[in-house]
């Protein structure tokens, strides 16, 4: 059963994953810093930063996953495209409007972090669609 259509995606479900990837990495960022695996002035630390954000996408994904059971990766490209336009945003509004800093983090690690988000939300999505299938189909 072939179940990655666009047709099958919804942006406000996509969104939602995103906030839940991101607020599970935050919190799993500050589990960290309570222990002293990363400090607060968020130098150093980056692949426990990787890891956290590893794990926050997979279980956004996965909660995705478990939710919908149908078309994972796409719902993770997604989750991904939609890092780029909160990232824009932050970068816009504060950076150039108000002439605040903006974040600044280098192409090819941006690139990396992006993909590493979407590899981590298809995974956990993936795992969570097969469970829900298999339960469905168990039942019926």
């Amino acid at each position: 059963m072939h179940t990655e259509h666009l047709g099958n995606v919804k942006p406000g479900r996509v969104a939602f994953g995103w906030f839940v990837s991101a607020a599970i990495t935050s919190l799993i960022v500050i589990g960290m810093i309570a222990i002293g695996l990363l400090n607060r002035e968020g130098t150093g630390g980056t692949a426990w930063g990787l890891l956290a954000t590893f794990a926050g996408f997979f279980a956004g994904g996965w909660f995705i996953g478990m939710r919908r059971g149908q078309a994972p990766i796409l719902y993770a490209v997604g989750i991904g495209l939609f890092s780029l336009v909160v990232w824009l945003l932050v970068n816009l509004i504060p950076g150039e409007l108000l002439g605040a800093d903006s974040w600044n983090v280098g192409g090819a690690y941006g690139a990396g972090l992006i993909l590493l988000q979407i590899v981590a939300a298809a995974l956990g999505g993936r795992l969570a669609s097969r469970e829900t299938r298999a339960a469905t189909a168990g039942t019926s």
